[in-house]
């Protein structure tokens, strides 16, 4: 009985001390996306989405400083940030953009708001440095006379989701990405315009059981959109796991993620 004891402890702490040392083990997960719709100079073209870093109690600036330059050292073409910059304090914001600066691409760096961010304050410091918000707004992306369509929304929860803002003044033929921080936007999305939408808030469930199933996601559709990439319709959506954590600094096969996204041109 007392070896039994001994035996659970031990697996109990391994399984606890693992939970503690996932979240700093970042992941960089790379994704092909496939498109007639992308034009040849944008072949090949490397996207990089961050989301959900959470500065706060258990997530300070140096390591918002260390994922700065693990995406600077992907060499990016353009960035990418879904929200959740802070876990909701405020006093963490002006230091967490003063590290999201120091991001390099030659496309730019573009955000927009998450749940957790407090709007005013985020609003304000987005553009004190140097990082285009583009919450309900579209943006086209030129190389060389050629061009794709970016644009954003509001958080799902709490703002507002203007779509046509990016969609309105698209054709057919243009590659269009939306950001939305929230996947459970997904289902709006109009899947006719849209070719790509870049997706966070879940965690991947933060807690799993060993990546198959998580009992919490924060999204009304349970696990079906909890990770990865979900394809309906005709448009991909790639929901990244995030950086930081909500409520305890613990992850169990959900690691922390940089996604990212190289544009290939079919045909």
């Amino acid at each position: 009985m007392l070896k039994k004891r001994f035996l659970f402890l031990f697996i109990l702490t391994i399984l606890l001390a693992y939970m503690l040392i996932e979240p700093y083990w970042i992941e960089t997960k790379e994704i092909t996306i496939e498109s007639d719709q992308i034009p040849a100079e944008f072949d090949g073209k490397k996207i990089v989405f961050l989301s959900d870093i959470h500065t706060g109690l258990f997530f300070d600036q140096s390591r918002v400083d260390a994922v700065v330059n693990q995406v600077n050292a992907l060499n990016p073409d353009l960035i990418l940030l879904g929200g959740d910059y802070v876990d909701g304090d405020s006093a963490y914001i002006q230091p967490t953009f003063e590290s999201l600066s120091k991001l390099e691409a030659p496309l730019g760096v573009y955000a927009v708001l998450g749940n957790k961010d407090p709007q005013y304050y985020t609003l304000e410091a987005i553009p004190q440095h140097g990082i285009t918000y583009i919450g309900n707004k579209g943006t086209w992306i030129e190389e060389n006379g050629s061009r794709i369509r970016l644009g954003g929304v509001g958080d799902y929860n709490n703002g507002n989701q203007i779509q046509s803002a990016t969609t309105s003044v698209v054709t057919p033929e243009d590659f269009v990405i939306l950001i939305s921080h929230n996947p459970d936007y997904f289902p709006e999305v109009d899947k006719s315009k849209v070719d790509l939408v870049l997706s966070g808030h879940t965690h991947g469930g933060q807690i799993t059981f060993f990546g198959l199933w998580a009992p919490s996601t924060h999204s009304i559709y349970g696990n079906k959109y909890r990770t990865g990439v979900i394809e309906e319709n005709g448009t991909t959506m790639i929901v990244s796991n995030g950086i930081g954590t909500t409520i305890l600094p613990m992850r169990f096969f959900a690691r922390p993620q940089i996604i990212v996204v190289e544009l290939k041109k079919a045909g």
